[in-house]
């Protein structure tokens, strides 16, 4: 059995959980490669599958002809179902949905996306993200669906013990954009500091992804609320080195911080929890499968600089509490996220399409 995965560049969570479940789906036989239509940051990652990166209609159709893929299965661009078609593939094609950002957004695309669906789609795939799954259910109730979580490989992605900074850091990952809300985090970073002196912040980011006029904004509050003293900023870390930073992180006596206004299934969150790295994070619907407030992290009120300021600081100073949390989080990865539990649900979905 052959699949492939496609989607527009290897970055951020998508990249990530390709790269995951390629290795995953071997434990059931299953053979994965990637294709992405651009280069992406996410190319610097090690990997042992093979990854094609191109848009050109000729050389897409070579790779569909070389390998006879069984399945294709297509994160979010639902447009493409008609061009594989005309390339030629004969095998099932799967939607899968990791994530729009807004929930208006997402309704309007999946609309938009009727006639593909309807015409090409064997089955809907989703990380068990609520508002997805219902939209699924509102507007495709004749088509297969599928909602499993997404896998993580807790053992390779784990805690390291290294010298942690001499003060606590909170830290941010994602894209320099609205949904992913970077200004809640400098306003929550700013509040912290009447609380915590030497407090550090990290934001963790792929400077590629990110609009000119977002980012002069982002350089201009950063001024604004005098943080360019206390706060650092990565872009394009190998994901071979978080693990790393998770860690120190958490043994910091800080955090990660989430600010998302909508999530689908965010993998930072995976991360740092597998590295003992406790999460403060909204609401973001996504995050309802790793997430359990005061058991696995903390949730805070979406726009509540002063809630997350509060949750922040017990997550911070509460120690017993602190590590209940991050023992408890680090289990429920490795329990509910587990590689063998995904290749079995995708190999389930593949019986049933």
């Amino acid at each position: 059995m052959k699949v492939l995965f496609v989607y527009y560049v290897p970055s951020g969570g998508v990249e990530t959980l390709n790269r995951q479940r390629c290795r995953a789906l071997r434990l059931a036989g299953i053979e994965a490669h990637c294709l992405y239509y651009a280069w992406g940051a996410g190319m610097q990652n090690a990997a042992d599958y093979p990854i094609y990166v191109t848009k050109n209609d000729i050389e897409i159709k070579h790779v569909l002809d070389l390998h006879q893929y069984d399945v294709i299965v297509v994160t979010t661009d639902h447009a493409s179902f008609a061009r594989f078609r005309m390339l030629g593939f004969k095998g099932k094609m799967i939607l899968e949905i990791q994530g729009y950002g807004p929930k208006h957004v997402a309704l309007a695309q999946l609309r938009e996306a009727a006639p593909y669906i309807n015409r090409y789609a064997a089955g809907l795939l989703n990380p068990n993200t609520p508002h997805i799954a219902v939209l699924f259910q509102e507007l495709y109730p004749h088509k297969p669906q599928f909602n499993f979580n997404n896998c993580f490989d807790s053992q390779q992605f784990t805690y390291q013990c290294h010298q942690p900074p001499s003060s606590p850091v909170i830290a941010w990952l994602g894209r320099i954009e609205d949904n992913k809300n970077w200004r809640e985090f400098l306003q929550i970073g700013h509040r912290l500091r009447e609380h915590v002196p030497g407090l550090q912040m990290w934001m963790f980011e792929d400077i590629q992804l990110s609009q000119p006029q977002e980012r002069e904004q982002f350089y201009t509050m950063i001024e604004e609320l005098e943080l360019s003293s206390v706060l650092t900023i990565r872009s394009n870390i190998p994901n071979a080195d978080m693990p790393y930073y998770y860690s120190v992180i958490g043994d910091s006596g800080g955090l990660l911080c989430c600010t998302s206004k909508v999530e689908g299934a965010p993998y930072a969150v995976l991360e740092a929890m597998s590295c003992r790295c406790p999460v403060l994070t909204t609401n973001s619907d996504g995050v309802s499968t790793s997430v359990y407030h005061d058991a696995t992290g903390k949730f805070y009120v979406l726009g509540d600089i002063q809630h997350a300021v509060n949750e922040a600081l017990d997550m911070m100073f509460n120690h017993k509490q602190r590590e209940i949390i991050r023992n408890t989080a680090k289990h429920h990865v490795e329990q509910n996220f587990n590689p063998h539990t995904y290749a079995m649900n995708f190999v389930g979905m593949l019986q049933n399409i």
